[in-house]
């Protein structure tokens, strides 16, 4: 799982096998690296079918000025020690190699019981969008500390967790409307930011970045369809870039943002 910024890891001599993203079963398609973004998960199958050896796993750091690499060792246990050759490279601030990887993932239809909705099955210029909103992320200095924010709101967490507080109606904790649907591009605040959105209906979502560096999005719990492009339940907007997708609203409780 991504923590801080994106990674990718290899496996020397080795390749894995993608079968599950964020809990949805996958095409059982086979990767020599796998892109990991802020806030994915991947579950692979790794075949140690190779001569016994001592083989690197190798981390390193995507879209960064420097980078970062570390490795860990996968051990057979007939192993004569070291794999002989080089450390497998991997992609570094190659942006085309990591679109295509997410392009590649897709639903696995058979497995985890029927969807109501089918990938493909959707015809977006009848999808009934009942509402766009637009997030621009921002960084900028809040009380002389370094704070990041979504439509100038930087998110602090309230002593009562936000969906306790809605479930139990206890007051003074959040307020519904405290961000904007729209970027309003002035100084950075800080607030307990929560938007209020009708259940069932569909959303159509802009996410800007207008940093100078890339931006990795997650949406707790949902699938969203990025407009022409696959499904997924996490994105990377690059510098400079914006991203469009619908996103259904399955949920009664309010989320944060």
């Amino acid at each position: 799982m991504g923590l801080a910024t994106s990674l990718n890891i290899r496996f020397q001599g080795h390749t894995m096998k993608l079968v599950e993203v964020e809990g949805s079963h996958t095409m059982q398609t086979t990767y020599s690296s796998l892109d990991v973004h802020l806030g994915q998960s991947y579950s692979v199958l790794l075949t140690a079918d190779q001569p016994g050896f001592d083989y690197a796993v190798v981390v390193s750091t995507r879209f960064t000025a420097k980078i970062i690499s570390t490795t860990a060792v996968l051990h057979y246990t007939n192993s004569a020690g070291k794999a002989p050759g080089s450390l497998p490279g991997g992609p570094t601030i190659q942006i085309d190699w990591s679109l295509n990887q997410a392009r590649s993932i897709r639903w696995n239809l058979t497995a985890s019981g029927p969807r109501p909705n089918p990938q493909g099955s959707y015809h977006y210029g009848l999808v009934p969008v009942t509402r766009t909103i637009r997030l621009a992320n921002s960084a900028a200095a809040v009380n002389g500390k370094q704070r990041y924010a979504v439509n100038s709101v930087s998110y602090v967490s309230p002593d009562t967790p936000l969906k306790v507080a809605d479930y139990y109606k206890i007051g003074g904790v959040f307020s519904v409307g405290t961000i904007a649907d729209s970027p309003t591009y002035g100084g950075a605040y800080l607030q307990t930011s929560v938007m209020g959105a009708n259940y069932r209906d569909y959303v159509e979502i802009v996410f800007e970045n207008n940093e100078d560096e890339v931006q990795s999005w997650h949406i707790d719990g949902y699938a969203f369809w990025v407009v022409g492009c696959v499904t997924l339940f996490a994105i990377q907007i690059h510098s400079q870039g914006f991203q469009m997708f619908v996103c259904e609203i399955q949920s009664r409780l309010t989320d944060r943002m």
